[in-house]
C-alpha cells in the first residue's frame, strides 16, 4: 500500500465525488490501484482556487468506470473523507510540504511531478499535511473557543498525542471537524430560518446536522451537512422538514407542522440560505435521499409533536 495526493480540479472533466469516488485516466492506474487499503490526501491547485491541500480519504477499491475506455474510478470506503478544518498551502514557511517536489538544490520544482495529478506520498509527508489541516489538539481547540468554563478545563488538561491514523477514525474527532467547517461554510447561520444565534458566551447556536447519517453510507464531507437551529435539525431528522429537487425550495411536512409554527421558524421565501462557495453547497443526492427516506416517515403512534 501507498499514501497519495489526488489532485482535483473543480471545472475538470473528470468527474469526481471526493467522499465516494475519484475519477483518473489509464496513466495513474498503477499508483492508485497499489493505494488501495491507504489514505490518500485531496490538493487543489492554486490556479483551480485557494484550497491547497483540503482533505483526506481512504481508497477502497479500483474499478472502470463504465461506458468510458480508458478511465478509472477509486471508491472512496465509507466514511473515511473528512474536510481539513483549514486548507494547508502547498509551501508553508519555504518549505514544501511533498519532499519529492524538492529539487537536489533544496529549491521547489518546476513543472514534471508538480503538474501530475497523483503522486505517491511519503507517510511523514502525509502526517506533516495532515497534522496541519486537522490540528491534534482540534478537540480542544473547540471546547476552549468560546466558554470561559470550557477554556480553563481545556488549559488544565493537555491534548493527548494520538497518532495521525487513530485521530482520523475517531468518531469524537471527526465531528468536531465536521461541525467546525459546516458552522463555518454557513457563516454561523441557520440554512432553513437564515438566524445566526449566538449564547452569551459568544458560542453558536447553530449546529451541523448530517443530510444522511455516516452509519447509512453518509460522510463528513461539507457537502454532506447543513448548519441548523436545534429545533430544525431535530425536525430536519424526524422528516418534518426537507428540501426539493431544486436543492433550494424547503418542503414542510403541511399535515404535522401548524402553518403558525413554520412561519414563526422558517424564512419566508421557504428557500435554502446557501454557502457562499458553490463548493459547499449540499448534495443533490443527499438531499434527494433525505426526502425519500426520512421526509414524512414520522410515526402515526408517536406522541403529539406539538402542544
Amino acid at each position: 500500500m501507498v499514501k497519495l495526493v489526488l489532485m482535483h480540479k473543480p471545472d475538470s472533466v473528470y468527474e469526481d465525488e471526493l467522499d465516494t469516488v475519484y475519477d483518473f485516466p489509464r496513466r495513474y492506474l498503477k499508483a492508485v490501484t497499489e493505494a488501495v487499503g491507504d489514505w490518500v490526501v485531496y490538493f487543489e491547485p492554486v490556479k483551480a482556487g485557494t484550497l491547497g491541500y483540503f482533505a483526506v480519504a481512504k481508497i477502497a477499491e479500483v474499478v472502470p468506470k463504465p461506458g468510458a475506455e480508458g478511465r478509472f474510478l477509486a471508491l472512496v470506503e465509507p466514511g473515511t473523507f473528512l474536510n481539513f478544518d483549514q486548507p494547508v498551502p502547498r509551501q508553508v514557511d519555504g518549505r514544501m510540504m511533498e519532499t519529492s517536489l524538492v529539487g537536489e538544490d533544496g529549491r521547489p520544482l518546476r513543472g514534471g511531478l508538480t503538474q501530475s495529478a497523483v503522486r505517491r506520498l511519503p507517510d511523514a509527508d502525509f502526517a506533516r499535511i495532515v497534522n496541519r489541516g486537522l490540528p491534534q489538539d482540534l478537540e480542544a481547540r473547540e471546547a476552549r473557543r468560546y466558554a470561559i468554563e470550557s477554556r480553563e478545563l481545556a488549559e488544565d488538561i493537555a491534548p493527548f498525542e494520538r497518532p495521525v491514523l487513530e485521530r482520523l477514525t475517531r468518531r469524537p474527532f471527526r465531528e468536531v471537524a465536521f461541525r467546525r467547517r459546516v458552522r463555518e461554510a454557513y457563516d454561523y447561520c441557520c440554512a432553513l430560518s437564515g438566524l445566526q444565534l449566538r449564547n452569551g458566551g459568544g458560542r453558536p447556536e447553530v449546529q451541523a446536522a448530517h443530510i444522511r447519517p455516516v452509519e447509512r453510507q453518509g460522510s463528513d464531507s461539507v457537502r454532506k451537512g447543513l448548519a441548523l437551529s436545534s429545533t430544525l435539525h431535530w425536525m430536519f431528522d424526524r422528516g418534518l422538514i426537507s428540501v426539493a429537487e431544486d436543492c433550494r425550495t424547503i418542503l414542510l411536512s403541511e399535515n404535522k407542522v401548524p402553518r403558525d409554527v413554520a412561519d414563526r421558524l422558517i424564512v419566508p421565501d421557504r428557500k435554502l440560505r446557501l454557502p457562499s462557495d458553490r463548493r459547499d453547497w449540499p448534495h443533490p443526492a443527499n438531499l434527494r435521499w433525505h426526502r425519500e427516506n426520512v421526509f414524512g416517515q414520522h410515526l402515526p403512534d408517536d406522541p403529539p409533536l406539538w402542544g
